[in-house]
């Protein structure tokens, strides 16, 4: 019996053995993770600090210029909103950091898709980079004390994960402390003027509000590469390439990649539960223009149509860098759901489209206040400036201040040489907000 015994002794030892060197590669697989997350964070907001530093250095005629800033701003900002849900911070309260770098990337990428020669950036605008910038300084140092003490003290993130975890224990670990004190201070800053366009971005979004089963890696793999086939008017897409974001956030997701024809990244953004597109970007360079307004227009509506985007309007129009950028609204009864949109940017060399962002529309309200308005139009047009001339109307949902959604009568039309939409409370009659129309813009109204 002694050799038997001998032999399962040693069996297992060995089985053990390898039980422990399994746990360690799996530990320190997550842990350069983790790692590499963290250290790829400080970089991107340090960048982000940088860029927003440059774009305010340069001249308010310098509108190319600030254009690609606020273009590069929205994609380190996109980065470091990823990075942050790939480390263990889930059970950590650090929804207001996650809030204020979305409000900085929604805000950014809507100032830079706009014809800056045309409509510039306002003082209220420069006045919200600014404090964007002091705060972006102010965030990097803390963030740098963070990083000293990863380093300096050799310190590791799955203590973190085991310090998450136990619930009985106080969070005593450094790192913990110090992504606490970001957010305390994040949460203290005065609230920026945002601006009426960025409303939508007030609002809680969260795995809650999605409906359908999760999906996996290979079921996003198939969606991109249908959706790329359909977009592109091509057969089958090889070589697309599946990450997961933010396992344990309030919104799980994932980013399929793959190379374009001529070496740049597509992304497109998929919703683990239920498999909603959030945004596709394709960077190609657009060269030349070839298509005018109302070709671009139909192409566009024509894109939403082939993925399914049904009863949508277009609301507003941009141009910029040879690429059309559209945004549409859901259309129920004829009356406008606005914060049900969508963004199409179409390429004016071939009418590719070339990009969507579609989180509004993801994350639209499923139910919607009462359609029927209490107040009459003529009614309503009694609180308009008597030198407002209307152009047109319709009846429209918009957020309010409230982050509420209400029906409006919406009047759009000229005073004072300028044209304007004004929404009008259906309810009750008070004006809930105005919005100047560019003249890029007037071109859908005409």
């Amino acid at each position: 019996m002694f050799p038997i015994a001998a032999l399962l002794f040693i069996g297992a030892i060995m089985w053990g053995y390898q039980e422990h060197q399994e746990k360690n590669a799996i530990l320190i697989k997550a842990e350069n993770q983790y790692q590499r997350a963290f250290h790829d964070l400080t970089n991107h907001m340090g960048r982000l600090q940088d860029e927003l530093s440059q774009t305010l250095a340069v001249s308010s005629v310098s509108q190319g210029a600030q254009r690609k800033g606020l273009v590069k701003v929205w994609r380190l900002t996109g980065d470091a909103q990823k990075e942050v849900n790939q480390l263990p911070l889930a059970m950590l309260p650090f929804n207001k950091t996650g809030d204020f770098l979305s409000r900085i990337s929604d805000f950014s990428y809507r100032t830079s898709v706009r014809d800056l020669t045309k409509q510039p950036l306002s003082e209220s605008e420069i006045k919200t980079m600014k404090s964007l910038y002091a705060k972006a300084v102010d965030i990097n140092k803390d963030l740098g004390k963070i990083q000293d003490s990863v380093l300096n003290d050799h310190l590791r993130w799955t203590d973190v994960e085991v310090a998450m975890a136990g619930k009985d224990e106080p969070h005593n670990n450094t790192i913990i402390d110090g992504f606490k004190a970001v957010d305390k201070k994040i949460g203290s800053y005065p609230e920026n003027d945002w601006g009426p366009s960025m409303m939508s971005a007030k609002r809680v979004r969260s795995v809650k509000m999605l409906s359908g089963s999760d999906t996996t890696p290979d079921d996003v793999k198939r969606k991109a590469e249908q959706f790329l086939s359909v977009t592109k008017g091509v057969g089958p897409v090889q070589g697309v390439q599946v990450t997961e974001n933010g396992q344990k956030t309030d919104l799980p997701s994932y980013t399929a990649s793959v190379q374009g024809a001529g070496g740049e990244t597509i992304q497109l953004d998929y919703t683990r539960k239920g498999g909603e597109l959030l945004w596709y970007m394709d960077p190609r360079p657009v060269q030349t223009r070839k298509l005018d307004f109302a070709a671009a227009r139909t192409q566009a509506s024509q894109f939403l149509q082939r993925h399914g985007y049904k009863d949508m309007t277009p609301v507003s129009y941009d141009e910029y860098d040879h690429v059309a950028v559209f945004t549409f609204v859901g259309l129920r009864d004829n009356v406008r759901i606005y914060p049900d949109k969508v963004t199409v940017r179409v390429a004016l060399d071939n009418g590719e489209a070339v990009g969507l962002q579609a989180t509004d529309h993801v994350f639209a309200p499923k139910t919607l206040p009462n359609m029927t308005p209490k107040i009459s139009k003529d009614e309503a047009q009694k609180a308009l400036h008597s030198d407002f001339r209307v152009d047109s109307y319709n009846l429209a949902v918009i957020e309010n201040e409230e982050n509420k959604d209400v029906l409006c009568h919406e009047f759009t039309g000229t005073v004072n040489g300028g044209k304007y939409r004004i929404y009008i409370n259906a309810d009750t009659g008070v004006e809930e907000t105005v919005e100047s129309i560019p003249e890029t813009v007037r071109a859908l109204l005409k």
